[in-house]
């Protein structure tokens, strides 16, 4: 389902006046992919590139082209590990945040 534009709208001015929204998006993304939510995590990771960074940006930033990374955070996008990983490792030092991962029991 494509997004409306007032929902784009709204999550870009939330970020831009709010960095702690901003890093939960990123962070919601990132533990979703990791719990095995792939289409969630992909979903939130595209609404927050478009609110951020940008896909040209990040496409200058990954030497991707833009649309390859459009399809591969879209709905029938299925990623491989090494771009999902350099994805988020420039959004991540975009950020200014590093994520780590704990094992809970």
């Amino acid at each position: 389902m494509p997004l409306t534009r007032d929902f784009k709208e709204t999550i870009q001015a939330r970020t831009d006046r709010d960095p702690a929204f901003r890093e939960e998006l990123l962070k919601e993304g990132i533990e979703c992919l990791l719990s095995g939510d792939v289409d969630t995590g992909k979903a939130i990771l595209r609404d927050y590139i478009n609110a951020t960074i940008g896909f040209d940006e990040l496409a200058a930033l990954t030497a991707k082209s833009p649309k390859s990374l459009m399809r591969m955070f879209g709905p029938s996008g299925n990623p491989q590990a090494r771009n999902l990983f350099d994805v988020i490792r420039h959004l991540q030092k975009r950020e200014g945040l590093h994520f780590e991962v704990r094992a809970v029991r």
